[in-house]
């Protein structure tokens, strides 16, 4: 077993006095493009890392479920079980797993009384999904104590559904990759269709994540903006959502919306369409036109989406100064800080490193943190 889950069965017999009966984890996940196109009905390419959150469990023979922060000072919550979701006022760790059984519980499945302990590795606002993984993780957890059989594609739309009960609109991406990751690919989402499409990962490519150490948080309002912006953009253009615009069409309507929706809906536009060349490349082990389609992701969040913050820019061209034409590198996330994602040969990954190493602390007063990671599979379950 990995630390988290050694960490999570230690700390589970310590603070309920018995052993779990039951593991689950999920890991976090990086996004390699297809960046606020999931709630756009478009397209994205995560693949899930190294790090993610681990549950022990056991079932305690009552109707409330007693969960144990382990990372968070020892936290602890303890809630009635109820289809009806109670928020509770401060614990905001707790309100996504207080969601995910009230979601459950009303679609009419049972579910008993269990104590919980709940312990992760990913980086907290480093923009890896670690409500995600939280929440996919506790959903499956439950779906498998009580054999209640939910898909793994279900229990992530509940995951999503904990975002919204808890402030954010967020799209399915994260949590599906969570939930159905599968290990050396990426996985292409069809986020209208909900079609999945594993795309192997070259083996002799690495996969970098360097976290700026600049915390997001998604709860706040940029995020909803965004959102909303282009729900106003395909309200003008006529259509279901900016999935089904092209630029054509932007461009025909543009003087029917102000500067700011019209280059929302220029970076979600031609980022789908960068989603589906960045598959061939891939595909192909086209380094040279992964490179070149991952910063133009980058340039359009920037520009025209206006998500990156000068940490995030600043990494991203230490890296392209490091490694040159071939530097396959974007901000990764919601935005507004978190990491960067760089795929890259191993050959380069020192030479990456000894550039962040030199340049990154003067430019934002802060190191950089540098995770090497593949891809790896999405939640599993165990029984002790």
């Amino acid at each position: 077993m990995s630390d988290v889950r050694v960490k999570s069965a230690e700390a589970f017999e310590k603070h309920f006095g018995c052993k779990p009966e039951y593991l689950c984890y999920a890991p976090g996940r990086v996004n390699l493009i297809g960046e606020h196109t999931d709630y756009n009905d478009g397209f994205v390419l995560p693949c899930a890392i190294k790090f993610g959150t681990a549950m022990t469990a056991r079932k305690n023979g009552t109707d409330k479920i007693r969960l144990l922060a382990i990372d968070i000072n020892g936290e602890t919550d303890e809630f009635t079980i109820s289809g009806e979701y109670q928020a509770h006022e401060s614990k905001t760790w707790a309100n996504y797993l207080r969601a995910m059984t009230s979601l459950i519980v009303s679609k009419g499945h049972k579910v008993e009384g269990i104590d919980v302990a709940i312990t992760g590795d990913i980086p907290l606002g480093s923009g890896l999904s670690s409500s995600a993984s939280l929440e996919v993780t506790f959903g499956n957890l439950l779906s498998s104590i009580f054999s209640l059989n939910i898909p793994l594609q279900e229990i992530a739309l509940t995951g999503q559904a904990c975002e919204a009960l808890n402030g954010c609109k967020c799209g399915i991406m994260d949590q599906t990759i969570v939930a159905c990751g599968s290990a050396d690919h990426a996985l292409l989402i069809d986020c209208r269709s909900l079609e999945l499409k594993q795309i192997p990962v070259p083996k002799e490519l690495d996969i970098l994540i360097v976290n700026s150490n600049v915390k997001h948080a998604l709860v706040g309002g940029e995020y909803n903006e965004r959102r909303e912006q282009c729900e106003n953009a395909a309200k003008i253009l006529g259509v279901k959502a900016l999935r089904d615009a092209t630029m054509e069409m932007l461009d025909a309507a543009k003087d029917k919306m102000d500067d700011v929706t019209y280059r929302r809906a220029r970076h979600v536009i031609t980022e789908d369409d960068r989603v589906l060349e960045a598959v061939k490349a891939f595909e192909q082990g086209n380094l040279a036109k992964l490179s070149e389609l991952m910063y133009a992701s980058h340039c359009s969040m920037r520009d025209d989406f206006e998500i990156t913050i000068p940490e995030i820019d600043g990494l991203v061209e230490i890296i392209r100064e490091a490694i040159g034409e071939n530097a396959a590198v974007r901000m990764t996330g919601g935005g507004f800080g978190g990491s960067v994602v760089a795929v890259v040969d191993p050959k380069n990954v020192e030479k990456v490193k000894a550039a962040i190493d030199e340049k990154y602390e003067k430019i934002a007063g802060r190191k950089a943190t540098i995770i090497e990671t593949h891809a790896f599979d999405g939640t599993v379950f165990t029984k002790l």
